[in-house]
């Protein structure tokens, strides 16, 4: 738990005054993020037996991310391109005798499409107007739901709810999670209306946040599933007592992306 603790606040001392500047120390803080995350994506299907194009995965997040924040009239073609030269390569690979290559294609490009395309809201949100409110409103409701799941759940939990794919999670961890993102979502609603720019009800806080805590599990339950099939406990090793990169933004990616159009249909 110390360990837990230490890396949590080092993140957060380097993560908030990037968070605060935006612009570029946002971008190579999230990035680094999602490239992470691509490699630890590789190295978990490598681990299960198939054969990704690692560095053309992490390296097509690397571009398509970039061009998400700065570019992003160009992302729709760098994405398409890209989803192309995978194809071509496991061709390639396939006339050099890999038999699955067809499935690898497949992981490649899912990689791509998780972490570049989608793991981009993370960026996207930072873009609103306001968007730096914006992203201290979203992550730490998503924060809310998974510490109270994780501590309450630890000392109550009693009734497994996904016993193949993280047997510690249980439904008291996940009710504890929804009522204190509720709460959470809730005071940081009339906090940034008071004290900051929003003009968001308490009420509307206070359903996002249960929105959050209802869903956002899905993103770690889904890391969960591609960590069984590679029989790994962690993706990676990057961060004591926490685990690799993709551990850490399995439910930020669903967070930013439950976010971002939350505040463009109901909020904006």
């Amino acid at each position: 738990m110390s360990k837990r603790t230490s890396t949590a606040l080092v993140l957060l001392l380097i993560g908030f005054p990037a968070l605060a500047f935006g612009g570029i120390p946002y971008f190579l803080f999230m990035g680094f993020f999602l490239v992470a995350a691509a490699w630890e994506y590789t190295e978990l299907f490598r681990a299960a037996g198939s054969q990704p194009a690692r560095w053309m995965v992490v390296g097509g997040v690397a571009v398509l991310v970039a061009a998400r924040f700065f570019y992003p009239a160009a992302a729709i073609p760098i994405f398409t391109f890209s989803i192309l030269a995978l194809m071509a390569f496991h061709l390639f690979d396939y006339e050099r005798g890999n038999d699955h290559a067809g499935l690898d294609f497949s992981v490649s490009v899912g990689g791509l499409v998780y972490m570049g395309w989608v793991g981009a809201f993370l960026l996207d949100l930072r873009q609103l107007e306001n968007g730096g409110w914006w992203v201290m409103f979203v992550l730490p409701c998503v924060w809310f739901a998974d510490t109270g799941a994780y501590m309450l759940g630890a000392a109550y939990g009693k009734h497994r709810m996904t016993p193949r794919l993280s047997p510690k999670k249980s439904w008291e961890g996940f009710a504890a999670g929804a009522f204190t993102s509720l709460l959470g979502g809730g005071f940081l609603a009339y906090a940034y209306s008071t004290w900051g720019p929003l003009n968001l009800p308490i009420w509307v806080g206070a359903l996002f946040g249960l929105l959050v805590a209802v869903l956002t599990p899905l993103g770690d339950l889904g890391e969960s599933m591609l960590k069984r099939q590679a029989q790994l406990k962690d993706s990676g090793k990057l961060f004591p007592g926490h685990g690799g990169a993709f551990d850490r933004i399995d439910s930020w990616i669903w967070g930013a992306v439950l976010g971002y159009y939350f505040i463009i249909w109901f909020v904006r």
